[in-house]
């Protein structure tokens, strides 16, 4: 049922959402249980409970300690802002998404990676570098690094094709529960401009990612550069009219990266 490509709590949590707008399920009506849905999509319980708290997060279900999951009757009042993966981004733009694994091997950790993972100044840490493509063209370079036990986790995986969220998700039940971001303007070195096929200096949108599991544990930090020329971000506000508040009060639904071609 579940198609590759996709993240696996992605679709389950985009075929409840369907299920709720096309009123299958009711306000206060309880959704099956994660037991019920691990066992309909094949998936494991860290992955559904990822899926619930997506639509928790969004507003659209509220849950109760056991009990289970319940519709909310408050469903359009949402503020989340999303910022989506690689592959859904490529997939929403009609094109298929790739990668080319460039790097990937224990480095000595500098600041302010460590900092931002956590650990020891004079750590080791696996550094992954990946080109991402769009119908084999290049869009983006990730430079990833990760604590050596995550990183250890994820060696001799598909590094090209699978995404270290469904990696540690699926095969180890570590659930990654939250990210930071920080968008800034970056100019290309040599490095990025000779994979991305720009010129040095050229401009890139970076994104910086600190990615935590279960009490806010870094799994890890990642640098990616996007090609200025092929991506922007768009965002929507949505007034809340149930607010007392001015033109000022309209919080974010959604940040979502646009391919141009």
């Amino acid at each position: 049922m579940l198609k590759e490509g996709i993240p696996r709590h992605t679709q389950i949590s985009q075929w409840l959402r369907q299920q709720i707008e096309d009123h299958k399920f009711k306000a206060d009506e309880q959704l099956p249980s994660e037991n019920e849905l691990c066992q309909k999509f094949e998936v494991s319980r860290v992955t559904v409970r990822k899926a619930l708290q997506t639509l928790e997060n969004e507003q659209l279900i509220y849950r109760s300690q056991g009990l289970g999951s319940f519709v909310n009757d408050d469903r359009p009042r949402q503020s989340l802002i999303q910022l989506t993966d690689f592959e859904e981004d490529m997939q929403r733009a009609g094109m298929e998404a790739s990668s080319s694994v460039i790097t990937f091997k224990p480095v000595p950790v500098v600041e302010p990676i460590a900092s931002k993972l956590n650990i020891d100044p004079d750590s080791t840490v696996v550094r992954l570098d990946r080109l991402r493509l769009g119908d084999g063209q290049p869009i983006a370079f990730d430079i990833t690094w990760l604590p050596m036990f995550y990183g250890q986790l994820i060696e001799g995986y598909e590094l090209d094709k699978e995404t270290i969220y469904d990696i540690l998700e699926r095969d180890y039940e570590i659930p990654v529960d939250k990210g930071y971001y920080r968008i800034e303007a970056e100019s290309a070195d040599a490095y990025l401009a000779n994979h991305l096929q720009v010129e040095e200096q050229a401009a890139l949108l970076l994104i910086d990612r600190l990615s935590l599991t279960v009490g806010e544990k870094p799994v890890y930090y990642q640098k990616r550069y996007y090609r200025s020329d092929r991506i922007v971000y768009e965002l929507m506000a949505e007034r809340n009219r149930d607010s007392k508040g001015g033109e000022g009060n309209m919080p974010l639904r959604e940040f979502l990266p646009v391919v141009k071609k």
